[in-house]
């Protein structure tokens, strides 16, 4: 970490419960089958929480990550995130939501390969009333904070992979989101590669109060989070199923 990114109200774990799924449940149609994925879970998330979750392939954690943030709708139950029924909300005003309180990480970057870094970390500030000089001191604040401010007119073919998942990253705190969702965030790096993104979610939970859920397989990487909870056939459980 090379700057500080101020976050208001920045906490560490406590009372205050941030997200609060209630009873929800996603199913799929396949046919005239109907795939359950996710049935009546029930999690509360605090405030300044790093939350790993981890699960074999197909046990929902992408589809409960993606509720999460609002990017798919529960086929029943209530998602909270900050007092706000999100799963209530429109269309308009869900995408609205969406952009002031979400940063999302993926596993495979998904930066855009014509655009440098400061343009990428830009993107979500484009959904902002920001000028264009404010959009680039804000990015340039993001880009500090994940140690990337001196490569800011690279473009992501000049970085290596750890460096365009720092960007991702600093892409997903630039508009200062609530909530931090990562999906496999490591998956796709070596190992030092991996340990260093890992070392900077870590600095953003601990220094900088971010509440951070995270998708992974990699037991590694779940030790890095403050805890752990296991989906195994849409049911949440703090042991992995036998």
């Amino acid at each position: 970490m090379t700057a500080s990114y101020e976050v208001p109200g920045a906490a560490v774990p406590g009372d205050e419960v941030l997200v609060k799924i209630s009873g929800l449940g996603k199913s799929f149609k396949r046919g005239t089958e109907t795939i359950q994925v996710l049935d009546k879970l029930d999690l509360e998330i605090p405030r300044g929480d790093f939350l790993a979750l981890m699960g074999p392939s197909g046990s929902g954690k992408s589809t409960l990550l993606n509720l999460i943030g609002g990017l798919d709708r529960p086929s029943q139950g209530s998602i909270e995130v900050g007092g706000e029924r999100i799963d209530q909300l429109s269309g308009s005003r869900l995408s609205a939501w969406r952009a002031r309180h979400i940063g999302l990480v993926f596993q495979f970057y998904n930066l855009m390969p014509v655009l440098t870094a400061q343009r990428n970390v830009e993107l979500p500030l484009l959904l902002t009333k920001l000028n264009r000089a404010q959009r680039k001191q804000h990015a340039a604040v993001a880009l500090d904070v994940v140690g990337l401010l001196q490569r800011s007119n690279h473009y992501p073919r000049q970085l290596s992979g750890g460096e365009q998942q720092r960007v991702g990253i600093a892409r997903a705190i630039v508009a200062d989101p609530t909530v931090l969702l990562c999906d496999e965030p490591t998956g796709d790096l070596d190992r030092k590669s991996g340990d260093e993104i890992l070392d900077l979610l870590q600095a953003l939970n601990r220094e900088q109060g971010k509440t951070i859920v995270m998708v992974t397989h990699d037991h590694h990487a779940a030790e890095r989070a403050r805890r752990t909870l296991y989906l195994e056939k849409g049911q949440m459980s703090t042991e992995p199923v036998a």
